[in-house]
């Protein structure tokens, strides 16, 4: 097996094209092309475009190694970055993101149902990344375990840290925050730490804490008089969450966002639910018509919104 997840190819007998998203086995592998439609497909059967190879990590790593002396010697920042790929969303790739000043010596296996796979084994150079995995989005409930172990070093005089060996079994949940920027790749996603900060504690702040009432409050956050509580309005890692966590956070946002309106003295406000299969909005209902700080409620401009919002109005 010669093809990755995110290649382009071309089928050899037939007038179709797409990019490899997902890999059955040795010689089959899944091909998505404009239409969004999967085929199977033996890898015998394929062929790849030429100008539109896979993009590899040496064509995305364009900070040269730097040298580097003890005094400006980075010795913590390594990350394991997982980046949606550019032509397929539903293909993510997994990087070691090198921040430090020592070469990672790395070695990656995956774990999946017992069966141990190596993926990735070499050199990462100071301040580089290297792309260690590739894996299918909609599979994520499958995606198996990945054991990364690191060792550190430099040739100037400076001690190698502890081996690191961690593991990433990666839930929905780990995806909840926002994307960030991840210069290194040039693109946005995930990033999470290998290795941790020295601990360092501050003595003094330490026996503050002691001794310093809890005093403050918490403020609630001024709402949007119209939210709108589509879940692809709310996390922006919708498509890693089951309909029973879309429905949950849904909830908790609707109900955070009853109680901060109703703190900051909203004469009404409008909660956009859609239609769907009525479950959000017989919540809303039900939690509104029991709530002693409503006045009333009904449908919110049925013109604009059909049935799929409501207006809340407070006492």
């Amino acid at each position: 097996m010669n093809f990755k997840l995110g290649e382009f190819v071309r089928f050899v007998d037939e007038n179709r094209e797409g990019y490899i998203t997902k890999i059955i086995d040795e010689q089959l592998v899944g091909v998505t092309g404009e239409d969004d439609f999967e085929i199977p497909v033996l890898v015998t059967h394929i062929t790849r475009v030429h100008g539109r190879q896979y993009q590899d990590v040496e064509d995305l790593t364009s900070i040269a190694p730097q040298q580097t002396v003890a005094d400006n010697f980075v010795k913590r920042g390594i990350h394991l970055a997982v980046i949606p790929d550019a032509n397929k969303g539903s293909i993510v790739h997994f990087y070691i993101i090198n921040e430090t000043s020592f070469q990672l010596l790395t070695a990656v296996q995956a774990d999946k149902n017992n069966k141990i796979k190596g993926e990735f084994a070499g050199l990462i150079e100071p301040h580089q990344n290297r792309k260690i995995y590739s894996a299918a989005l909609p599979e994520l409930d499958i995606w198996p375990t990945l054991h990364i172990q690191v060792l550190t070093y430099a040739t100037q005089d400076v001690k190698s840290l502890e081996p690191l060996n961690t593991s990433f079994k990666f839930k929905a949940k780990d995806f909840s925050g926002a994307k960030v920027n991840v210069p290194q790749i040039k693109q946005n996603g995930w990033l999470l730490r290998i290795d941790e900060d020295e601990l360092k504690i501050d003595v003094n702040k330490l026996k503050e804490s002691f001794f310093k009432p809890s005093t403050e409050k918490i403020a609630l956050e001024r709402p949007a008089k119209e939210l709108d509580l589509h879940i692809e309005k709310l996390r922006e890692d919708y498509q890693f969450l089951n309909k029973n966590e879309i429905l949950t956070i849904q909830q908790d946002i609707f109900t955070k966002s009853l109680d901060a309106a109703i703190a900051h003295k909203y004469p009404q406000m409008i909660f956009i639910h859609g239609v769907g299969n009525g479950v959000l909005r017989d919540f809303i209902h039900k939690t509104v018509s029991k709530h002693p700080q409503v006045k009333t409620f009904m449908d919110a401009q049925r013109e604009k919104f059909g049935y799929g919002a409501t207006q809340v109005v407070f006492k």
